[in-house]
């Protein structure tokens, strides 16, 4: 499988801002007085002054312009689809922000409208991202997207019910096989939900690339094309199918399951094992639950890879506007920003710099096992611009796979069939 990973990390590892409700259409060339950049970015929660996602940018903005006066930065934040939709209604004016901190991207380079990555940054800010985000934001093999924040899934267990269980809470499974075993043992001692499987149309197309990563598959092959019904995922599916719902250890309909749903439910502790990011960790512990975290188990071993999530920076193109923009841009992600806002809203940093200081930080212990798993982090294939419609027909339909009288097989190729389609199209 073509792999687009994180590497080992272990070796190198509001003040004078003016931000106005003028909304992000201002054009962003110079003026006589200066520059002005526009910026629409994503929320990601808080609401005091202290951990809001606009009292961030406030602050970064304020510190930047201390260095550089000349330059005004407006930045309006909003929900993540909000904010997609903002960027595309202004883009479709022909009045895009100077910079978008959104969910998507590929789309947005594909039509010609973004700065490449190395005509806005500094070297330095360059050489510090995490190398497989930095090539997660390429599209035919030229970076355009920054990666902003980072996360990826584990497996969670309920500490207290595996002890009740008799299963050695130090010992989480390490296969499937042993995955299964402790679901038996957990609906013996009448666990509701042995394990979570997220297979609902919110989710699906999460947990089964998480599920089939432990069997060597994914979405797409080593030549970078779609490979949804390749043997290993078709054998990944039907053990599930088989191993997992066929013996009543899951939900009664994990296609109708949402991950939302099952995290409640642990939370509850009723759930005991499912596979979970950083949401789930912070559920857990305003729960107040006694859980434990591993590397997800795959098919003979602990899974190689695991699967992981971005979101971006963009740095649209405008006549004049790559020099200041990339000054900000550099401002943002020095260490100190940037590893500023992965802890104020609970995200995993994507430099080296900022990552190897979360590290250090005992405040911040709980994060270290997903540190610790950086490196093996891979991602849905975002980079192409027919991915929006291909994963959207995955979410519909693969949780039929596992059900009981599903066909795995049939199930996957009529997927592969679409995304060929879809690609096709899109080029």
């Amino acid at each position: 499988m073509r792999r687009r990973r994180f590497l080992a990390l272990t070796t190198g590892m509001a003040g004078s801002i003016a931000w106005t409700a003028t909304g992000c259409g201002d054009s962003g060339t110079a003026r006589s007085d200066g520059h002005t950049l526009t910026m629409i970015a994503t929320d990601y929660g808080g609401t005091e002054r202290g951990t809001s996602t606009q009292a961030y940018w406030d602050e970064v903005v304020a510190s930047f312009r201390k260095k550089r006066p000349d330059v005004e930065v407006k930045v309006i934040t909003h929900s993540a689809r909000v904010a997609e939709r903002k960027v595309a209604e202004l883009v479709d004016k022909g009045e895009p922000p100077d910079i978008a901190q959104i969910t998507s991207f590929a789309g947005h380079a594909a039509a010609g409208r973004l700065h490449v990555t190395n005509e806005v940054l500094s070297i330095p800010v360059q050489a510090d991202f995490v190398p497989a985000l930095a090539s997660a934001g390429e599209l035919r093999r030229v970076q355009y997207a920054l990666p902003f924040v980072a996360n990826l899934q584990l497996l969670f267990y309920n500490r207290d019910l595996f002890a009740t269980a008799g299963l050695d809470p130090e010992r989480p499974p390490r296969t499937w096989e042993e995955l299964k075993d402790c679901a038996l043992a957990l609906r013996a001692v009448g666990v509701d939900v042995p394990y979570g499987l997220a297979m609902g149309p919110e989710d699906a197309h999460v947990e089964a690339m998480t599920w089939m990563l432990g069997n060597g598959g994914g979405f797409t092959g080593e030549n970078g094309m779609y490979a949804i019904d390749a043997p290993e995922n078709v054998q990944t599916m039907s053990w599930l199918r088989k191993e997992l719902v066929g013996r009543g250890l899951t939900t009664t309909s994990p296609a109708l399951t949402s991950r939302r749903a099952l995290s409640d439910l642990f939370a509850k502790g009723k759930v005991g094992m499912l596979n979970g990011n950083l949401s789930l960790m912070l559920q857990a512990d305003a729960a107040g639950l006694a859980y434990g975290t591993a590397p997800v188990p795959g098919r003979t071993d602990l899974s190689r890879t695991t699967m992981g999530s971005a979101h971006w920076m963009l740095a649209f193109r405008k006549e004049g506007n790559g020099d200041v923009v990339g000054a900000f841009l550099d401002h943002v992600y020095a260490e100190e920003n940037h590893h500023r806002f992965a802890v104020r809203h609970n995200t995993l940093p994507v430099t080296v710099s900022a990552t190897e200081r979360m590290a250090r930080d005992e405040g911040n212990a709980r994060m270290r096992p997903f540190l610790d798993r950086l490196g093996a982090a891979e991602f849905h294939p975002s980079h192409k611009v027919s991915w929006n419609a291909v994963g959207e027909r995955i979410k519909e339909r693969i949780g039929q796979a596992v059900l009981t009288d599903g066909d795995p097989k049939s199930v996957l190729g009529a997927l592969q069939d679409t995304a060929e389609k879809e690609d096709a199209a899109a080029r």
